[in-house]
């Protein structure tokens, strides 16, 4: 028999954070990292719109994983005191974005205007996924002003939507589809 999926603790408008403190469930902190499980899930949407395995698809892959470490970092404070270790956002976690952002810029046609979210169903997809990524940051930028969430989580996620950006471009040039721009 599996184990029951509800605890009734959170029956009081409350959750724990990693090391057991409990805040309420519109804590900035639960706002931010509920956002990046949102985006998390998008991206998993955008993969079923992927054919499994292509660069695109593993690069969002990798940008899930990411994710989820950065949910764990967002969900343990880093004053806190817990009794294992929790994986955190680093520079090298940066500079890998980075990185994939340049390989598939690189190969992308020049842009002439500013391109609406569309073209093929993967870009679409990515497009919303990047709106997530900069809510996100949003509220990150409203959590570190009020809380030490270290230097790399805005930074991380700013590359996240630079990346969406990137690859539903891609996408759009996978699928042999054009960018659809903006008409002024």
């Amino acid at each position: 028999m599996s184990a029951k999926i509800y605890t009734r603790t959170g029956d009081d408008g409350t959750t724990g954070l990693f090391g057991g403190e409990r805040v309420s469930k519109d804590d900035f902190r639960i706002e931010a990292y509920g956002t990046v499980d949102e985006l998390n899930s998008i991206l998993g949407l955008v993969r079923t719109a992927l054919i499994a395995g292509t660069d695109i698809d593993n690069v969002i892959l990798s940008l899930q994983n990411d994710l989820f470490v950065l949910g764990a970092d967002l969900a343990t404070p880093k004053d806190q005191k817990i009794k294992f270790a929790i994986p955190r956002i680093t520079q090298e976690q940066i500079e890998r974005l980075e990185k994939f952002i340049d390989q598939f810029n690189i190969v992308l046609p020049e842009l002439k205007r500013f391109i609406l979210p569309g073209g093929s169903e993967a870009s679409a997809r990515l497009h919303l996924a990047r709106t997530v990524a900069r809510r996100a940051e949003r509220i990150l930028v409203t959590l570190s002003a009020k809380e030490n969430i270290g230097v790399h989580d805005i930074i991380f996620l700013n590359r996240v939507s630079d990346l969406l950006y990137v690859l539903a471009r891609a996408a759009n040039v996978a699928a042999g589809v054009p960018d659809v721009e903006w008409q002024p």
